[in-house]
């Protein structure tokens, strides 16, 4: 059995993709949701949704996937409850120990772990069952083999239309700390979105340099069918119905063996960024990338035609008043029109923009289309059969469900009941979405007047409608107590470096430039315990290929869930990184590994709080803000001069490095402008190097910040003042 999943970001949207026959929808509260811009849901109309979908038998998962800081760890099990209380078939939350406590603590609810926990691999399926979890939600960037191995093991959710992070799940910081407000928050500004130069050849002018298209799996969905995958997600809780409406139609036709080539065209016209692509499941395409056009480019509809000082676009196709377009030229926004009257050939284009002869125009508003859309009705099919009969109560059934009149039925004096007044008062379904139809209706000679078989009625669907909407969920209350911290002082210092040779440190974590480096040079000299630095993305095959090379370290530092199971397997001691984004007292006491990394998105005082004798605090050095699992130079691999490290430069011309790493193939990190100095915690220190000339000079000051913003002289403190938003 298999499921569309769509996105709810309002009422409105999610009652169009339940309509247009969804299986499931998704939608956040006010709280804790990871498209906090979006309307989301107050308990009120929350409840009325649940209600109206499970009429239809449509799932509602409710997704509390953000970083959750230790301060708001009750408010997080609250609307945890609400949720589940209010009806949820499912929660979605990101932070795998928080799922694992609220499981622990209410073992009926069922969770699903977001797809920013990042799991993309069978290490990471096997930890989130084993916590608790009955599906997770794959990383976009998840191959197709290890798609196939993880659906044998939990049931999967894999992403298949909408807009795609540029960063791998959960591990992006450039929006936190380039714009002060976090994306593992909610509050993403989407700086990927910008334009960016980089400084090699054919790429140094400005354009979107690391803005993604938007995927479209279509009919490739079959063969994620044959993998194994039980749900198909949507994303798209900030756009609009129509959207919502489109996408769903779409898949469900395909889904039943129906395609339409009309329901393509339709989904390019009320969102397409960049003509689509297939993703990363088998590898990355050449549309992968939208560097030309960072928004909706909607669908081709003709081109430009200067005439008598109008410019008109030449095309077959009909619009109307209120339509909307896009025109490009070489590939490039030229200017936006609207819908400015019918003539031969075509219609005029609206605009204050210039263009040229020969420019396309691509239609991004339909307004005839998007009402179409949204006025799709999904109604619930009910058979009524009754049986009025003096000296008893009325009796009703809806689908073969039960329900009687309140009085005994008289016999009629004058005009008797007939089948027709009952078939035209069941007709009325007042706020129901009941498409009704008749079996057998018994009258005898009997009396009702007219208000009352209304009132029958109104009872009977009200009942109807309870009874088949009724939450069955196990109702709980917040009656546990949170874990606390006694805070110690962690005197310890680690150290991210891409050469540990002779470094003075209590932990050196070799980060490798690809995995044929020679490691006893790499680590010669180094006295303290090393470890060696494992990506928050990794294959199943390159698994494979880090199994000797992890041989030679005591430990493995890894930034996803993954490295629990893999270093059980490995029977190495394990790390956990900052990706893990470990922010509250639960965090600590479910994570059970040697060393934890605190979240770099905490405050000076918030990690102290945190700081038990294992836990480490990133305070200085580098600032990795993003993972990309992708190319940004198209995987052109023959021509490429595969440096090291490239500039990355926005309008406001900031520099963040670009760099290049390999397991099977090139893969990047960016950090940030500027490297961090911050005052040390409780926690002990961790000081990335990773860009470093002289790691043993920043790791000798990382005690003391005002010597460390010193020898920096450009720097940032983080958040380790300014909490994130």
């Amino acid at each position: 059995m298999s499921e569309i999943l769509a996105p709810a970001g309002d009422k409105t949207s999610a009652i169009a993709a339940i309509n247009n026959g969804a299986d499931a929808i998704y939608l956040g509260l006010k709280e804790f949701s990871a498209r906090s811009s979006a309307e989301n849901f107050d308990v009120q109309n929350f409840e009325e949704i649940v209600k109206y979908a499970h009429l239809f038998g449509v799932k509602v998962y409710v997704a509390l996937n953000t970083l959750v800081k230790d301060g708001e760890t009750d408010s997080f099990v609250n609307a945890a409850l609400r949720a589940w209380n209010g009806g949820a078939d499912a929660l979605i939350v990101s932070d795998v120990f928080l799922g694992a406590f609220l499981k622990e603590n209410y073992p009926e609810m069922v969770l699903h772990l977001s797809t920013q926990a990042g799991v993309c691999n069978r290490y990471g399926a096997e930890f989130a069952k084993e916590k608790g979890f009955s599906r997770v939600i794959l990383s976009r960037e998840t191959a197709i083999e290890d798609i196939k191995i993880i659906a044998k093991i939990i049931e999967t959710e894999v992403f298949v239309q909408g807009a795609l992070c540029t960063c791998f799940s959960g591990q992006c910081y450039l929006s936190s700390f380039a714009g002060g407000n976090s994306g593992n928050r909610g509050k993403c500004k989407q700086p990927c979105r910008k334009l960016y130069s980089i400084d090699k050849d054919g790429y140094s002018d400005y354009s979107y340099k690391i803005s993604l298209s938007d995927l479209c799996v279509g009919e490739d969905i079959a063969q994620l069918l044959d993998c194994g995958v039980v749900s198909f997600k949507i994303e798209g809780r900030m756009r609009r119905p129509e959207y919502v409406a489109a996408a769903v139609k779409y898949y469900r036709n395909i889904l039943d063996n129906r395609p339409l080539k009309e329901d393509l065209s339709n989904l390019k016209r009320v969102y397409n960024r960049g003509n689509y692509t297939k993703g990363l499941a088998n590898g990355q395409d050449k549309n992968f990338i939208s560097s030309a056009v960072q928004g909706h480019i909607g669908e081709y509809a003709g081109v430009v035609k200067v005439e008598n000082g109008k410019y008109i676009c030449l095309t077959t196709a009909q619009f109307s008043q209120g339509d909307g377009f896009k025109i490009l030229r070489e590939g490039k926004e030229a200017g936006g029109a609207a819908y400015g009257g019918k003539v031969k050939g075509g219609f005029v284009l609206a605009t204050k923009s210039h263009f040229k002869n020969g420019d396309k125009v691509f239609v991004t508003t339909d307004t005839a289309l998007n009402a179409r859309l949204l006025s799709r009705k999904r109604l619930l099919k009910i058979e009524v059969c009754a049986r009025f009969e003096a000296g008893k109560t009325a009796f009703i059934t809806v689908n073969g469900k039960t329900f009687y009149g309140d009085g005994i039925l008289q016999p009629s004096i004058n005009r008797p009941l007939n089948v027709s007044d009952i078939e035209k008062c069941f007709c009325k379904v007042d706020k129901y979405p009941f498409e009704v139809s008749f079996g057998k209706i018994e009258t005898g000679s009997v009396f009702v007047p007219a208000s009352e078989l209304n009132a029958l009625r109104r009872k009977v669907y009200s009942e109807f409608f309870d009874n088949l909407t009724q939450n069955n969920n196990v109702k709980y209350s917040n009656n546990i107590r949170l874990p606390q911290i006694i805070a110690v002082k962690n005197k310890k210092i680690a150290v991210i470096c891409k050469d540990i040779s002779n470094l003075n440190a209590d932990i050196g974590i070799l980060k490798l430039d690809d995995l044929n480096a020679d490691i006893s040079r790499l680590t010669a000299g180094f006295k303290g315990e090393k470890y060696l630095y494992l990506p928050p993305f990794i294959t199943g095959a390159e698994i494979e290929k880090i199994k000797p090379v992890a041989a030679l370290f005591d430990g493995l530092y890894c930034e996803g869930i993954y490295g629990f199971k893999l270093a059980e397997e490995f029977k190495k001691s394990l790390f956990v990184g900052c990706g893990l984004n470990i922010s509250n007292a639960v965090d600590l006491k479910y994570c059970k590994a040697e060393y934890i990394s605190l979240s770099k998105e905490l405050t000076l005082k918030e990690s102290s709080a945190l700081a038990v004798e294992n836990a480490f605090y990133l305070s200085s050095g580098d600032l990795k803000v993003m993972d990309l699992v992708y190319c940004p130079f198209g995987r052109k691999c023959a021509n490429c001069d595969k440096r090291a490290e490239y500039a990355m430069t926005d309008e406001s011309g900031r520099v963040f490095t670009l760099r290049r790493y390999s397991l099977e193939v090139c893969r990047f990190e960016v950090y940030n402008c500027l490297p961090i100095a911050a005052d040390p915690s409780l926690a002990g220190i961790i000081t990335d190097c990773t860009l470093q000339n002289d790691p043993n000079c920043v790791v000798e000051l990382c005690r003391n910040g005002e010597k460390l913003r010193k020898h920096f002289k450009e720097y940032t403190r983080g958040h380790s003042v300014q909490p994130i938003l």
